[in-house]
């Protein structure tokens, strides 16, 4: 393991990556980074979930809602899969994903919001499963 790897934020995102991702999605993630990649793999693990997930001024069924609005916008479906599902480990409710793609329509457009309510309707029919 490489001395970034060993770093305080590291080691709190990847436990933080982990309980709201799962244990299957981090080690899916990591086991498929290869030299190329694994620059970006190390710095999602230590600024997104080792340092802004990792704060306790939000609770992370909020951090999860306001994720998923984000990626509505950016029209990221893929990225949007896994934080549904993180956001369903996180107690958020299919209802409270459903109301904030509801939301976003008005603010992001019909196109994104229906891709997203897809996307989301996919996790969340195997969730329920």
């Amino acid at each position: 393991m490489s001395i970034e790897k060993q770093n305080e934020h590291y080691k709190n995102g990847e436990q933080v990556r982990r309980e709201v991702m799962g244990d299957e999605f981090v080690d899916r993630a990591l086991n498929n980074a290869n030299e190329f990649d694994q620059p970006l793999q190390d710095l999602v693990m230590e600024n997104a979930w080792g340092s802004t997930w990792n704060r306790n001024d939000l609770p992370k069924d909020t951090r999860s809602l306001v994720t998923i609005s984000m990626l509505i916008a950016l029209k990221a479906p893929n990225e949007l899969k896994g934080h549904v599902r993180g956001a369903l480990r996180n107690g958020v409710t299919k209802e409270e994903i459903r109301a904030v793609i509801m939301h976003a329509s008005v603010y992001c457009g019909f196109p994104a919001a229906i891709e997203a309510m897809r996307a989301a309707k996919e996790i969340i029919d195997t969730w329920e499963g």
